[in-house]
């Protein structure tokens, strides 16, 4: 009972994040979630859709797994996977977390080409370019190990996947935005985390 209560608190603090974060910057003007809206290439805008959907998708298989586990395809996992998963989902929280913080105004979900950003390059920037990114992949992946069914396992598989292909396309329009302190912050700062 432990692990679906962990996971329910986890889950809700992120979320709750993600959303409060929007609504302040709504307040200020600033529409955060950019993900398939406007003109953009038909590529970038079939994989914010997809992603917009799977973001949705995922939050609702989390709660189910947590409230309506015995009607899910439950996998058995051992104990000390379990106790992984919620490292990794608490892991997830605190790296997004900080993400949105970081970021303050600059704090954006899709490619947008109308708005006017500054590049982040300090606080938990300086050790990964897309730690919002990287508190979604240990989010999806703690909860699939710490919840394990196979519905949530396939979608949070099918998440991170996605959340890889959005870098992809936010990497083709950043050295646009950015120009050469984008290239400079890519060159000394990796992708997800440490070496990777």
């Amino acid at each position: 009972m432990i692990y679906p209560i962990g996971v329910c608190l986890l889950i809700t603090c992120f979320y709750t994040g993600y959303f409060m974060k929007q609504i302040l910057l709504r307040k200020k003007g600033i529409h955060t979630n950019r993900l398939a809206k406007g003109r953009k290439p038909s590529k970038t805008s079939a994989v914010e859709t997809a992603l917009l959907a799977a973001t949705y998708g995922i939050a609702v298989i989390q709660y189910a797994s947590v409230f309506f586990s015995r009607f899910l395809l439950t996998l058995s996992f051992p104990v000390c996977v379990r106790r992984i998963g919620i490292a990794l989902t608490g892991g997830g929280v605190i790296f997004f977390i900080l993400a949105i913080l970081s970021m303050r105004d600059s704090w954006r979900a899709g490619v947008d080409e109308t708005q006017k950003t500054s590049i982040v390059t300090g606080g938990i920037y300086k050790v990964s370019r897309n730690p919002a990114f990287v508190g979604f992949d240990m989010l999806y992946l703690g909860t699939a190990l710490a919840l394990p069914n196979l519905i949530l396992l396939v979608a949070s598989v099918i998440g991170i996947l996605l959340l890889h292909f959005q870098i992809l396309e936010e990497e083709k329009y950043l050295p646009q935005a950015f120009g050469d302190e984008y290239w400079q912050y890519r060159n000394r700062t990796p992708r997800y985390f440490l070496f990777f």
